[in-house]
């Protein structure tokens, strides 16, 4: 085609940045190739055969998909294009996730992605089955199938703005008496640590509400069904509805366990989305004394 446009080899070897010997090769191949005569010579000037004037069009397409495929190839490289799968636990999904994932895909317009919220149970599974590039979930034990990064999240107190607890500065077991607590399900990790830090303060726990989800917990406490301890993730982004929040002592950290599949190579837009996602949380991530 540079032949064509350009009219002789030396400018075509030109304007491809080879050699002109290399570009008679080139075009003494192809003829031989085709079995029959690419050019013709005509008032100094290359120009195209009958017969490859049938094939130009064919051969403008090919061209215009390769050029497609360099500069895929290099959106890719850059992490510009390609499609992320993410696994989430369903407070994630509405919580602190699709913030991270606007701003992740606002330089990146060829990133496309799926965000898939399901229990921790589930999650792991499609971790194993190599079905998701990348999960997002708690109470995770660990699996010789999945790697994993831990991460400790702070937890507050929330309570709707007017409650006499906005009178102190850290809230704690004795605090809650009297109060109607919204607590995590009963089968979870989190729960045991509630249980545990009440009973060594000889606090009884007055459940009003039993959930799974601290989004759902936040959305009962704007709404005046009781107070819960939760996720300082999930508690900021309710400010705006009325919910107030204060440190719980003892502190009582919510586990987040961000995990990919061992032998599915990830892509480097996977790990940098994974990079990227544990950076967000470090404002909320708990500190070793």
């Amino acid at each position: 085609m540079a032949v064509i446009l350009n009219g002789s080899v030396t400018a075509a070897a030109a304007d491809l940045g080879i050699s002109q010997p290399a570009t008679s090769r080139l075009l003494s191949d192809l003829s031989k190739e085709f079995d029959f005569q690419l050019l013709d010579k005509r008032d100094g000037r290359l120009i195209p055969t009958q017969e490859t004037r049938l094939l130009q069009p064919d051969i403008q397409r090919v061209l215009e998909l390769m050029s497609q495929i360099s500069e895929v190839s290099k959106d890719i490289t850059n992490r510009q294009a390609g499609h992320l799968r993410v696994a989430c636990l369903p407070g994630f999904a509405t919580s602190h996730l699709p913030g991270v994932v606007s701003k992740f895909l606002e330089k990146r317009p060829g990133v496309r992605m799926t965000i898939e919220p399901d229990r921790p149970e589930r999650i792991l599974e499609w971790m194993i089955g190599e079905q998701y590039d990348f999960g997002i979930t708690d109470g995770f034990t660990g699996h010789p199938a999945v790697e994993s990064i831990n991460v400790d999240i702070r937890t507050v107190c929330v309570f709707p703005t007017g409650d006499d607890l906005g009178k102190l500065e850290t809230v704690t077991p004795q605090d809650l008496v009297g109060k109607d607590f919204i607590q995590p399900h009963r089968d979870s990790d989190f729960y045991h640590q509630i249980s545990k830090a009440f009973s060594d303060a000889h606090v009884p726990i007055q459940p009003r509400v039993e959930v799974r989800q601290f989004t759902a917990a936040c959305e009962l406490v704007c709404n005046g069904a009781g107070v819960a301890i939760v996720s300082e993730l999930d508690a900021v982004k309710y400010r705006e509805s009325g919910l107030c929040s204060r440190p719980f002592y003892p502190s009582l950290p919510h586990s987040l366990s961000l995990v990919r599949p061992i032998l599915k190579k990830p892509s480097l837009l996977t790990l940098e989305f994974i990079e990227y996602f544990e950076a967000s949380l470090s404002p909320y991530q708990l500190t070793k004394d």
